[in-house]
């Protein structure tokens, strides 16, 4: 790493577009499904596979990605990432057919993969203090605010231009942000204790997670079919042979003492917790489709509020875990989301509900927005540098793993109801337990200590 060099504006630019990459452009899909659908003429199946499958094999290969990140050069992996987001990207917008679909989708997750713990560990290396704080809020911006606008611009850039357009915006943003990081010295984890790269450990740690998101994701679990069996016992034994493995190897590929770190701990658990709650969406956006009749482009600008709250709230959460502790603004964050998931459950509401859906999103966004940089800077600052890609990998895999388990289960009880209205009071008190559970992490966890 070079010890002399500091992050610059240029450098904090180039990050934040790589990330937008896969927290704007490619999660953009979840509202042109339809259209997508229409125009390769795939069957549904094929359709949810592929919605599935960035955020499937980000969450599978991002752990990987970190340790590979502090071993062969975090500006290394960056650029891999973004080379395969354009290649992804590519591939989405020439496809005829499922191939080129399934094969784009597949690329964009390893792409995200790469992208984000290699970024967040460049920022731990080249930012410092104060600046550090601010360039996490930054890429924060880049994830939280992609997130809130993906909806909003799919379907605008959908509408007016056709889907494929939405990706090669994508590649423009790629290439630029490939040409903003150009020339930034290499950041490399310490040399001091060389590690053998665990292949055999990566390989079992896959085939559990991946098990694990396709029980998840399809449902499985809640059906006692041959497949459902299959991945479930796949799950077990892949699983008990990773920990088996891991137990007695120097070389490991999740260093598990990362953990003994209370705040480390926190961050994680907290964070998939909070990011469990990402299925308030799913469930708020099927009821009003559903139930009170909004089309999909009023309903996306339902959520609007939320957008706004997480970037004007990114900021102030930065400038309070200056102030005060993390605990403090990461717990405020937490009971702001909670409270704004329990005011948009209150679906005995007539005329008035469009409003409170507009608050309730906006308290859930204000409380994603102050729990973001705490939260970052607490998992980062919490590490030994030579581990930052590692634990960073940990960090954004809490949050791919939350948000899909979350929105299965989620999905899971809303459709058990035949009633919509009970459907969504159910759904929605399950992801408001997700931020009281969150909220129980830092408050037993974390201490009070900047």
């Amino acid at each position: 790493m070079n010890e002399e060099y500091r992050g610059t504006n240029r450098l904090l630019l180039g990050i934040v577009l790589s990330v937008l990459t896969y927290w704007l452009f490619a999660q953009s899909l979840l509202n042109m499904a339809p259209d997508v659908q229409a125009d390769l003429k795939i069957t549904s199946g094929l359709l949810n596979l592929g919605v599935s499958f960035t955020g499937l094999f980000s969450g599978i290969f991002v752990v990987a990605a970190g340790g590979l990140a502090d071993k062969f050069g975090r500006v290394r992996i960056t650029y891999l990432g973004i080379i395969l987001s354009i290649i992804g990207s590519f591939s989405l917008v020439i496809s005829t057919g499922p191939f080129g679909f399934i094969l784009g989708r597949i690329l964009q997750g390893i792409s995200a993969a790469c992208i984000m713990p290699s970024t967040i560990a460049l920022v731990k290396s080249y930012f410092h203090g104060k600046n550090r704080q601010r360039a996490l809020s930054y890429w924060s911006i880049g994830s939280w605010g992609g997130s809130g606008l993906c909806s909003f611009f799919g379907g605008f850039i959908d509408s007016n231009f056709g889907w494929r357009y939405v990706f090669v915006i994508s590649i423009i943003f790629s290439v630029l942000s490939f040409l903003l990081i150009w020339k930034t010295p290499e950041s490399l984890a310490s040399k001091r204790n060389p590690r053998t790269f665990d292949w055999i450990g990566m390989l079992f740690f896959i085939t559990s997670i991946l098990s694990l998101n396709i029980l998840i994701s399809n449902g499985s679990l809640l059906n006692f079919n041959v497949i459902g069996l299959s991945l479930f016992t796949l799950l077990l034994v892949s699983g008990f042979a990773f920990f088996k493995w891991e137990k007695n190897r120097k070389d490991k590929f999740i260093d598990f003492k990362l953990f003994n770190s209370r705040e480390y701990l926190t961050a994680v658990l907290s964070n998939f917790f909070l990011n469990a709650m990402i299925g308030t969406l799913l469930v708020v956006n099927s009821y009003v489709q559903q139930a009170r009749g909004l089309s999909a482009v009023k309903t996306g600008s339902l959520s609007l509020s939320y957008l706004v709250m997480v970037l004007i709230m990114i900021r102030i959460g930065e400038k309070l875990l200056q102030r005060l502790c993390p605990k403090i603004p990461m717990m405020m964050g937490s009971i702001a989301s909670t409270l704004g998931v329990l005011l948009m459950s209150l679906t005995m509401i007539g005329k008035g509900y469009f409003l409170i859906v507009i608050v309730g999103y906006g308290l859930f966004g204000l409380g994603f927005g102050l729990y973001a940089t705490p939260s970052a800077d607490t998992a980062v600052s919490n590490v030994p540098s030579s581990e930052a890609g590692e634990a960073a990998g940990i960090y954004k895999m809490s949050s791919a793993l939350g948000g899909a388990i979350g929105t299965t289960i989620s999905a899971s009880i809303y459709s058990y109801f035949n009633d919509y209205d009970l459907g969504a009071l159910a759904g929605l008190f399950t992801n408001a337990l997700f931020g009281i559970l969150a909220l129980a992490c830092i408050l037993f966890l974390l201490n009070n200590k900047k």
